[in-house]
C-alpha cells in the first residue's frame, strides 16, 4: 500500500467545504457568499494542483 500524502487530504477535505460553502450560499441567496466561496475554492484547488505538480518534478510521487 502506498503512503498517504496527508497535505492532499486536506486540500481536498478544504475544497470540500468550500463546495459545500456554495451550496449554502445558494441556499441563502448571498451573491457575494457564492462569489467569495467560489474564488476560495479556485485558490485551494490551484495549490492543490501547484503541491502535485512541484512534488512530482521533485520525485516525490
Amino acid at each position: 500500500m502506498k503512503e498517504i500524502k496527508w497535505v492532499f487530504v486536506f486540500y481536498s477535505l478544504a475544497a470540500l467545504v468550500a463546495m459545500a460553502g456554495i451550496g449554502v450560499a445558494v441556499g441563502e441567496r448571498s451573491v457575494i457568499g457564492i462569489i467569495l466561496t467560489a474564488v476560495v475554492l479556485m485558490v485551494v484547488m490551484g495549490m492543490g494542483f501547484r503541491t502535485k505538480k512541484r512534488m512530482r518534478e521533485a520525485g516525490l510521487l
